[in-house]
């Protein structure tokens, strides 16, 4: 009977230890898929993808849709994200009616940001964004209203009106040209800057204004460019996306068939003066500057941070370095232009000159010369 109390005794004993033995397994378990689990919500938390929907007229057009997606691109390689679905990607509009359904399958791709490049997706932007609250959204060119959406503008009145200043000084004819895509408020910035620039420095310059009525109409732009030429004009702006590719193919085409000729181009929104490149000659005078490339990774970074300014708008100017003259045609741009731009600049900055943005503005400014 003693000898039965004590193995009862030593098995209730060595079953206690297993229960302990075994809670503790248990517990050092649950931490440890806890600790798993936790590390997997902080990784899946610090994840942030953005894309982008392009305007018509291609990521590669050589001008604003272009330099948007630049932007991108570097916001991505800054993080190591990867193109797809997970890191950053665009979304290509062949035409307007693709912007919604542009708009919604990136929402759908679950993105975190999503830009619209180009104030034409100002209306798909607001509807998308009023369906879809939880995810942010940024307008390119244009002031949408909305908790969800961030307006990103430039002041190219500014960089239009140095250029303008530019074009007065190289051409030869007192003839210089505008080309426009589309008749809008965001396009007669840069017409009315342009040309107030060229008045100032020559008010009777003959400043000829055109518009081909798209931004993907480089046809139209080239026949533009043609009769401009024809009539005397020598250094043409544009502001055209890749409508403004024809102005470049016929200044070369010029340039190639009499290199004694000077026809210039000035383009717009990046540097383009690759595009004037034709054998030993450039025709690109210079260029107009809008880093949309760095407002669009800048904000990137602000949304990837939590610190996303919805319901702000962002406005980027000579003052931010976010609108510039380029300089890299140095022949043709010469030290004496380039000095005369930079005092224009100044008075600019410090509010000697005040840029006019619409055609009515001009004309009071163009009165007062």
């Amino acid at each position: 009977m003693l000898k039965q109390r004590k193995f009862m005794l030593l098995f209730v004993l060595l079953l206690s230890v297993g229960m302990v033995l075994a809670a503790c397994g248990g517990s050092t378990n649950e931490e440890e898929n806890a600790g798993n689990d936790a590390e997997g919500e902080e990784k899946s938390g610090d994840d942030f993808s953005a894309a982008m929907v392009t305007d018509v007229g291609g990521v590669d057009d050589k001008s604003f849709n272009q330099s948007s997606w630049e932007g991108l691109k570097a916001f991505g390689e800054e993080h190591g994200l990867e193109k797809g679905k997970a890191g950053f990607d665009y979304a290509q509009s062949e035409s307007e009616a693709d912007y919604l359904s542009n708009l919604n399958r990136l929402v759908k791709d679950d993105f975190n940001l999503i830009f619209g490049i180009g104030y034409k997706l100002s209306d798909a932007i607001k509807e998308v964004a009023s369906r879809y609250e939880d995810t942010n959204f940024a307008i390119v060119d244009s002031v949408v209203e909305g908790d969800n959406i961030a307006s990103i503008t430039f002041k190219e009145h500014q960089g239009s009106f140095l250029v303008g200043v530019a074009a007065a000084l190289k051409t030869e004819t007192d003839k210089v040209g505008f080309v426009g895509a589309t008749e809008s408020e965001l396009i007669e910035k840069f017409e009315a800057g342009f040309t107030a620039g060229a008045k100032s420095v020559n008010k009777d310059i003959d400043v000829q204004v055109q518009y081909a009525g798209g931004f993907d109409k480089a046809d139209k732009g080239k026949l533009i460019a043609s009769n401009m030429y024809e009539q005397g004009v020598d250094v043409i702006y544009h502001a055209a996306g890749a409508t403004g590719n024809g102005v470049f193919a016929q200044a070369k085409d010029i340039k190639k068939n009499n290199p004694e000729d000077n026809v210039w181009v000035i383009g717009v929104d990046r540097d383009q003066y690759e595009e004037g490149q034709i054998g030993e000659d450039n025709v690109t005078l210079t260029s107009m500057v809008k880093r949309v490339d760095v407002a669009v990774q800048d904000l990137s970074n602000k949304a990837k941070e939590g610190n996303f300014p919805g319901g702000e708008l962002l406005e980027y100017g000579l003052q931010d370095e976010a609108i510039s003259v380029a300089d890299t045609n140095e022949e043709a741009y010469t030290e004496d232009i380039a000095k005369e731009v930079e005092a224009w600049k100044e008075k600019i900055v410090n509010g000697d000159v005040e840029v006019p943005k619409t055609r009515d503005e001009l004309k009071k400014f163009v009165e007062s010369l």
